[in-house]
Formats: structure tokens, C-alpha cells, sequence
């Protein structure tokens, strides 16, 4: 079963970026990236991570409101073109990780200019 949840998170995960790219016209989205998805064991809710390229929180926001706006759009397309009995609940949140991942980057690169 969890081999299936993962191909079921792959699969979302792709189309959920094509979606966003040709179906959804808000500019708010327009420049997310998803990064990844969790779907839970009965494939009932999804997660889906994005980033947003820009730096400030206001941007995040508005991809926030925007993604959660085409919500009703993404899950009804997904519904077309997933072999899936009951398409998954959407969540959408922001991925963290890349901030953190450069937030360390930041970090380590002070520690080498004080070694110097």
C-alpha cells in the first residue's frame, strides 16, 4: 500500500504543476514551484508543499490566497486525469525547507569569512 501512496504523490505532484502552468490563470501563482506532496494512507487529503521564488513574505501570501482561490479548479482536474476512486482534499502550504537550506548556506559561509 505504501508503494501505491507514493506513486499517488508522484502523480499529483506533476500534474498539479502542469495544472498551475496551462489551467490556472491568476497571476498569484505564477511563479510557485511545487516541491513535494504527502498524502495520507487512505489517499483522502493531500498536502502539497510549494515555494515561491520571491524572497518576501507578502509573495507567499498572495500564492497562498491564490492557490487556495484555484483550489476547486486543481482538485476538479485532477479528478479528470487520475485513476483514483475519490480525488484527495487539498492543502496547500509553503515549504520551509529551501528557506532553512539557505539560511544554513548563510551560516556556514560566515563561519568560513571569520576563519580567515
Amino acid at each position: 500500500m505504501k508503494y501505491r501512496v507514493g506513486r499517488v504523490e508522484q502523480e499529483i505532484q506533476r500534474e498539479v504543476n502542469d495544472i498551475l502552468l496551462k489551467r490556472v490563470r491568476d497571476p498569484r501563482v505564477n511563479e510557485i514551484t511545487i516541491t513535494g506532496v504527502d498524502v495520507t494512507g487512505d489517499l483522502q487529503q493531500a498536502t502539497i508543499y510549494f515555494s515561491v521564488l520571491s524572497e518576501t513574505a507578502s509573495d507567499a501570501q498572495k500564492a497562498q490566497a491564490g492557490l487556495d482561490k484555484a483550489k476547486g479548479l486543481i482538485r476538479r482536474e485532477l479528478g479528470q486525469r487520475l485513476s483514483i476512486y475519490k480525488t484527495p482534499e487539498l492543502i496547500f502550504k509553503q515549504d520551509q525547507s529551501i528557506r532553512y537550506g539557505e539560511r544554513i548556506d548563510e551560516l556556514i559561509k560566515k563561519l568560513h569569512e571569520k576563519e580567515q
